[in-house]
């Protein structure tokens, strides 16, 4: 059993920025895979970044050069450092991580991107 819990969400302007934290507890050993994920109201979840132990990410295309993802190991903690947002960006973005078995998911944090 993992835990996920997440922090940094918030309101910010057109071309801003952001970073959001996601703390995992539990079964940690377990866990190969971690990233996040958004959701528009309306639409599907989709993949935003994910990353390995070993620090190979993968970007949604909408995101590449503007996001990056990040993960310390010892802390058990993976981030998102949002650059240059627009207001497509506005979602709720949810922390993901992969077992063997399952995936699980943070609570969601709000991310507002409005003038």
């Amino acid at each position: 059993q993992v835990q996920l819990v997440e922090s940094g969400g918030g309101l910010v302007q057109p071309g801003g920025s952001l970073r959001l934290s996601c703390a995992a507890s539990g079964s940690i050993f377990s866990v190969n895979l971690m990233g996040w994920y958004h959701q528009a109201p309306g639409k599907q979840r989709e993949l935003v970044a994910t990353i390995t132990r070993g620090g190979s990410t993968v970007y949604a295309d909408s995101v590449k050069e503007r996001f990056t993802i990040s993960r310390d190991n010892a802390k058990n903690t993976v981030y998102l450092q949002m650059n240059s947002l627009k207001p497509e960006d506005t979602a709720i973005y949810y922390c993901y991580a992969a077992t063997t078995y399952r995936n699980y998911w943070g609570q969601g944090t709000q991310v507002t991107v409005s003038s």
